[in-house]
């Protein structure tokens, strides 16, 4: 008879064991959750420096070099968000939900084409803008 609770112990601890093992890769797909929401913070953050850096030195001399500079941290921006999504979906494709029903990988696309894409607009209405105006060749 002892040895009926013996496997019955064993079994339960087996079952508990993997329920622990699908609780942690539940806790992985969240933390990857955060860690794209942490690269696109950082996207918008990389987007904003450029608009500042346009806004502060707006009046730069040459004037092409401030706006080449905003360039860089605004698809720098764009390339981050592209980038957190890659390895986002990359995670996600590995790893199993158990317990959670994690966020579909098109809302992650959805989200980071859409930075991408806002990114080079900014990018060519830095360029060919000028007060609201566009820049006459004449």
């Amino acid at each position: 008879m002892a040895e009926i609770d013996e496997e019955s112990d064993t079994d339960e601890s087996t079952q508990m064991a993997a329920f622990r093992t699908d609780l942690a890769e539940d806790r992985n797909i969240m933390a990857m959750e955060r860690t794209f929401a942490g690269w696109m913070r950082t996207a918008f953050a990389a987007i904003g420096i450029g608009l500042g850096f346009k806004a502060v030195f707006g009046a730069f001399d040459p004037p092409w070099l401030a706006k080449a500079i905003a360039t860089m941290f605004i698809l720098a921006g764009g390339w981050l968000a592209i980038t957190a999504q890659r390895r986002a979906c990359k995670t996600l494709a590995r790893l199993n939900t158990h317990e959670f029903e994690a966020i579909s990988t098109p809302n992650f696309r959805a989200l980071a084409y859409s930075v991408l894409v806002g990114s080079i607009i900014l990018t060519a209405g830095l360029w060919l803008l000028n007060d609201g105006t566009l820049n006459a060749a004449t």
